[in-house]
């Protein structure tokens, strides 16, 4: 079996419908949780794939989230590996970073549904999305440094999806979130909502379908751009220095 190491911030937000998606396809998953205490670690050896989920609050805000530089070593050591790196709001941002992006904790929310065009005619995860309607959840923003690659914009032309080479995605649209998820945002101790968080659990519940229909979409795009299901690929040997 495959195995996804997923860094998850908060209790609301897991890999929620993106799990039986994975499972079919023979692909499991560990939970390593910053925000309850437990360092981030894991080693590429020990996983095929990094997954990083979304928060409550920007990557920029070092008092929630004074774990970013070790997950910014974390994605920097998957990707010398060749391990697949996918980051989910919270997460895009991360990845972002650690290739130079600039990070801001504005806006505080955004949070809305919007029509998914995509940027790049070739890219798998672009065209699974292309003109169906996507939740767009994140905190903060990131300004892409010129390594980044734009693969999906929202309908005023806001970038929400991006690929870095051929191994690392980040995604500001929201696969993995199910109504459910949405409503145990609300419940979260001390967690600030968008104002327009009741009006987006409505409307989620009422295109559940066709969101979950996307959701299917895009995980099987993800499989194939990232080659999830393909053999383990090897660790690279890099030389050890001489001693002079």
């Amino acid at each position: 079996m495959r195995r996804v190491l997923a860094i998850q911030h908060t209790f609301a937000e897991f890999l929620g419908a993106l799990e039986p998606q994975l499972e079919a396809r023979g692909i499991g998953f560990s939970y390593v949780r910053p925000a309850v205490g437990e360092d981030v670690h894991g080693l590429p050896s020990q996983y095929d794939a990094l997954f990083l989920l979304g928060g409550a609050h920007p990557a920029a805000d070092p008092e929630h989230c004074p774990w970013l530089a070790d997950e910014q070593r974390l994605v920097r050591a998957f990707e010398k590996a060749r391990r697949p790196v996918v980051g989910f709001g919270l997460g895009a941002q991360v990845i972002a970073s650690a290739h130079g992006a600039a990070l801001s904790p504005v806006p505080e929310h955004t949070a809305l549904f919007t029509t998914a065009r995509a940027l790049d005619s070739r890219d798998p995860v672009a065209q699974a999305v292309d003109g169906r309607r996507v939740l767009v959840m994140a905190n903060g923003s990131a300004r892409l440094s010129g390594e980044i690659e734009p693969i999906v914009a929202a309908d005023d032309g806001t970038c929400i999806g991006f690929r870095v080479g051929a191994l690392t995605y980040g995604i500001l649209f929201r696969p993995e979130l199910k109504p459910g998820m949405l409503e145990d945002m609300a419940m979260e101790e001390d967690r600030p909502v968008p104002e327009a968080l009741g009006e987006l659990i409505e409307t989620s519940r009422a295109l559940w379908g066709d969101m979950e229909e996307t959701t299917g979409r895009v995980a099987a795009a993800l499989v194939e751009a990232l080659g999830l299901m393909d053999e383990r690929r090897k660790m690279p040997v890099f030389p050890l220095a001489q001693g002079r």
